[in-house]
């Protein structure tokens, strides 16, 4: 798009009446503290198992039920920054989350701590896409790679100081706190938002199509529970409930899907798969995701069985990547205005998918330093390919579409995450049973831990055949501009008649 094609669009950013630093502080205040809730209590599972008398699969349902309620509400995001303004949806957003918060600090029952939970996430979930939407709104293409690169380092700092702060609290003043010590500052945030927010989304109040939002809800929510379930049983994917919860969540969603296209005014404008760019980034950040959060699961498996280390030890080798990632998200960000995406994701690409090999060639001998390297090897790579490719197709959207790509890629991060991991895990349990049904003495310990290796051997090297897709990925893509507006109103009213 040439300059004059550009400046059609209005970005409060260059408005020199409006100062958007606040804007973004607020934004960034409450979706840290949001993100970090997430892991910040994965660590006090047994503790809470031990508090209430509860069985892990009842406890891991503050996991489960969180990453639910996230699936079920985001979907719906773009129906609710057209109601309400961005003041309205923000202080409305932290204040769900902050009820949830307190009602998990004073929980007597964990029904009561789980009700506190969902609430929790039902804010979390909308404040994700409120975000990138006004980042969107404020901020015209050529600044955006340094702000979402910002956003990235809220996103990924976050979840990776979570399980460390969280084991503080928890031994020192009890697992109350890691749920008292976030109110102050997410009250902070609903003060802040309230006195430097201003609204920078049109308010178009379209009218609500329920039919949409059940088939969303069914859709989304039953497939995430139904991946997230794949686990709890010997059986995996074949479990009779897995089965039936997943095709009823996939049916739920063609429909969803089909609905959307016949709609003038949809709950989520699957159009935005039209643009080139952005379904190449749909198509990244799925791939990123799941190698992303499969590693943080499967690598500590790896080093607490076949490497004999102690939790502590596993969490503190992969702390290092994790934090890399956050502090250089920024600067990954930046380099993306200046270079465009290309020169970042191909040499990103190559090295996250030649990690992937290394990694299936680990064996229990395998000295912990190249599991650290590795990791930073991973979480660079991360860095530099999926808020990049992120920025690059939204960057391709019209302001119209914006509430409806944000929607698209907050829903795709659950769901990535629970499918990434329920599937590889999969494949990890099938490989270790069948490597151990060959060998003559199945309960041996040398045999359950070779049979580990080869199985995270076997796992590994799918992911590395995943991310060579990536790879090639990469050596398509081109730098985005945002499309006009009129070119997506007349495809679409031609789709209508």
């Amino acid at each position: 798009m040439s300059k004059s094609k550009e400046e059609k669009y209005e970005y409060l950013s260059e408005n020199p009446n409006v100062k958007t630093l606040p804007i973004m502080m607020a934004l960034i205040i409450g979706a840290f503290f949001a993100i970090l809730n997430e892991t910040l209590l994965n660590i006090a599972l047994s503790t809470l198992m031990q508090e209430f008398s509860i069985s892990l699969p009842t406890v891991q349902w503050v996991a489960t039920g969180f990453m639910l309620v996230m699936g079920i509400v985001i979907p719906i995001s773009p129906l609710f920054m057209q109601w309400f303004t961005t003041r309205q949806l923000f202080i409305g957003t932290m204040t769900v989350f902050t009820i949830g918060t307190i009602i998990a600090a004073i929980a007597p029952t964990f029904s009561i701590l789980l009700i506190g939970r969902l609430i929790q996430a039902a804010g979390t979930g909308l404040l994700m896409p409120i975000m990138f939407n006004v980042f969107l709104l404020i901020y015209p293409p050529h600044k955006r790679g340094k702000i979402m690169g910002i956003v990235g380092l809220v996103i990924m700092f976050a979840p990776a100081i979570g399980p460390t702060l969280s084991g503080v609290i928890v031994d020192y003043l009890g697992w109350r706190f890691l749920f008292i010590t976030v109110i102050p500052f997410a009250l902070f945030s609903i003060i802040f938002g309230y006195k430097y927010l201003i609204n920078v989304s049109e308010i178009t109040k379209p009218k609500i199509d329920w039919p949409s939002i059940i088939f969303s809800t069914i859709g989304f929510g039953t497939i995430i529970y139904g991946f997230s379930s794949v686990g709890e049983s010997e059986a995996g994917f074949l479990t009779p409930e897995v089965l039936i919860t997943i095709s009823v969540g996939l049916i739920a969603i063609i429909l969803f899907s089909i609905r959307q296209f016949k709609l003038e005014e949809p709950l989520m404008d699957l159009r935005v798969f039209k643009l080139p760019m952005f379904s190449h980034a749909v198509v990244m950040f799925v791939i990123i995701v799941m190698t992303m959060f499969s590693s943080e699961l499967i690598l500590p498996v790896f080093m607490q069985g076949p490497m004999m280390l102690a939790p502590a030890a596993a969490g503190l080798l992969l702390l290092p990547g994790s934090i890399l990632n956050g502090i250089m998200s920024p600067f990954m960000g930046a380099l993306f205005d200046k270079v465009g995406p290309r020169v970042m994701m191909i040499p990103a690409t190559i090295v996250l998918s030649g990690t992937m090999f290394m990694f299936s060639r680990l064996t229990a001998e395998t000295p912990p330093w190249v599991i650290v390297a590795g990791f930073i090897l991973i979480m660079l790579s991360v860095s530099a390919t999926m808020m990049p490719a992120e920025t690059n197709g939204m960057n391709q959207l019209p302001k119209r579409l914006y509430p409806h790509g944000t929607a698209v890629m907050s829903t795709l991060q659950p769901l990535s995450g629970a499918i990434g991991v329920s599937v590889f895990i999969s494949i990890l349990n099938s490989k270790q049973a069948s490597y151990l049904e060959g060998v003559a003495n199945p309960l041996a310990p040398e045999s359950v831990t070779q049979s580990m290796v080869v199985a995270i051997e076997h796992v590994y090297f799918i992911i590395f055949m995943i991310t060579l897709i990536a790879v090639i990925l990469s050596f398509i893509v081109y730098r985005a501009r945002p499309i006009e507006e009129n070119v997506v109103v007349e495809e679409t009213q031609l789709e209508s008649n």
